[in-house]
């Protein structure tokens, strides 16, 4: 990397880290609407922030919940366009009383900082907010050109998002879609994705009788929802870890050889427990760890209650019991159908005494792209020179639905290149971000934008 940048990076990390702390210091919770203003107030701090670091026509632009902030530089003509997503609100902090510190006074210890946000996600989209400016403070000019378009609702599904693309195809027009909020496989392994499972969710609800009753005057005599629930729950998966609704796997696309290969080689079950603190590893029989997380589709019991509670006892029979599930899909896997597969086998599977609800929630398609794409060629460089090694080519487990809406909507190659670690508590208490990896990822990102234009020839 020219020695220039390199030097603006060094000369400035201190006002850059007093920065990302003013930004994380706003508490936007886009699930809380006593946080409205707050959310509002982090966009403005975006578009402000970015605005002063070079960037032109920044707007912040309404939609029907929380603010698009769109910002952008447009003036190298012929070259490849650029268009950089994430999202600028975070999760709730409960429980609160689980965090060392303060989630929206963020401190940094032993070059970890430690905030709500701080790896999920804006800590990387200040990374690449300042990308363009560090490169626009060396050299006057970007080698691409690049529009930013930041959104305050990931974390509640990106409700109005599709909505908005729609309504500014023009505006984000672009050739790649560049997304920091992915993570690293290991502190010193970075990976670029090309693969994102999608997600099916659904709440279960079961209805016995028209109120909780004692279980000493109707035990015995009516069905327990509760008990009702955990068998119904219970044969959705066999002893092997196999989903058993009927046509779960039918559309789901095997593994290449290479894959395979690829994800033995960096499962490590040892470790994995250690982390965790789980005495064994658990999924579906025939697979590695890591073939399970990236590329074969889970379905979860995420939340099951119902009856009583509180502390100590209540003799009832509940009159209602309810369950969320959630699959994690692999492509081609619809969500729609999936769903309706779902409803079907726990209709024919429903224990007597009981009636059955169920309500589709959030849903997510699946993504995968060529690896032989020049985009992440230019990224798999561009890791390999930040990290001085080289990247790997990762499938992610998780979901980020909107690389399909920008994908669909506008052809955009998306690039997965982020810098978070699995480890680093996102969505929980004492959520943190190895610096190490703000000074690493800020490389990287910069090293993208210089070789793209090269590989996209």
């Amino acid at each position: 990397m020219d020695n220039q940048i390199n030097n603006i990076l060094e000369k400035n990390r201190d006002r850059y880290l007093k920065q990302m702390i003013e930004f994380l210091s706003i508490p936007s919770i886009s699930s809380d609407s006593t946080h409205k203003a707050d959310v509002r107030k982090a966009a403005q701090w975006l578009a402000d922030d970015l605005a002063n670091g070079g960037l032109e026509h920044v707007q912040i632009l309404e939609t029907a919940g929380h603010p698009v902030i769109y910002a952008d530089y447009l003036k190298a003509a012929g070259k490849p366009t650029v268009l950089c997503y994430g999202h600028y609100d975070v999760q709730p902090v409960d429980p609160i009383d689980k965090w060392n510190t303060d989630p929206f006074k963020p401190v940094i210890k032993d070059n970890i900082i430690y905030g709500r946000g701080t790896s999920d996600d804006k800590g990387q989209v200040f990374m690449l907010a300042k990308m363009a400016e560090v490169i626009l403070e060396a050299t006057g000019e970007l080698p691409v050109n690049i529009k930013f378009c930041f959104e305050g609702e990931e974390e509640i599904g990106s409700a109005h998002l599709d909505d908005f693309v729609d309504d500014h195809l023009d505006l984000l027009k672009a050739d790649v879609l560049l997304v920091s909020d992915t993570t690293m496989l290991s502190m010193d392994q970075p990976a670029v994705s090309y693969a994102l499972r999608g997600l099916c969710g659904l709440e279960v609800r079961l209805q016995g009788p028209k109120g909780d009753l004692h279980s000493g005057v109707y035990g015995g005599a009516v069905q327990n929802t509760l008990h009702a629930m955990v068998e119904l729950l219970a044969t959705l998966h066999d002893k092997k870890g196999h989903v058993t609704v009927d046509g779960f796997y039918d559309q789901v696309i095997p593994l290449t050889d290479e894959e395979r290969i690829t994800c033995t080689k960096l499962s490590n079950d040892e470790a994995l427990k250690k982390e965790l603190d789980v005495s064994s590893l658990y999924g579906e029989e025939g697979y590695s760890t890591v073939a399970r997380i990236w590329s074969r589709p889970t379905l979860e019991i995420n939340g099951l209650f119902g009856g009583f509670q509180g502390e100590g006892l209540k003799t009832v029979i509940p009159s209602t019991a309810i369950a969320k599930i959630t699959c994690r899909l692999v492509p081609d896997q619809d969500p729609a159908l999936i769903g309706a597969l779902l409803k079907k086998h726990l209709r024919e599977q429903l224990p007597a005494g009981v009636k059955l609800d169920v309500e589709l929630m959030d849903h997510a398609e699946p993504f995968s792209m060529p690896v032989d794409h020049p985009a992440l060629k230019a990224a798999h460089n561009a890791l390999e020179e930040a990290f001085h090694t080289k990247a790997i080519l990762s499938r992610q487990g998780g979901s980020v639905p909107i690389v399909n809406t920008f994908h669909d909507k506008l052809g955009l190659a998306p690039i997965l290149m982020g810098f978070g670690l699995d480890s680093e508590n996102f969505h929980a208490p004492n959520e943190h971000f190895h610096l190490q990896n703000f000074d690493r990822g800020m490389c990287a990102l910069i090293a993208f934008l210089f070789d793209l234009p090269k590989q996209m020839n």
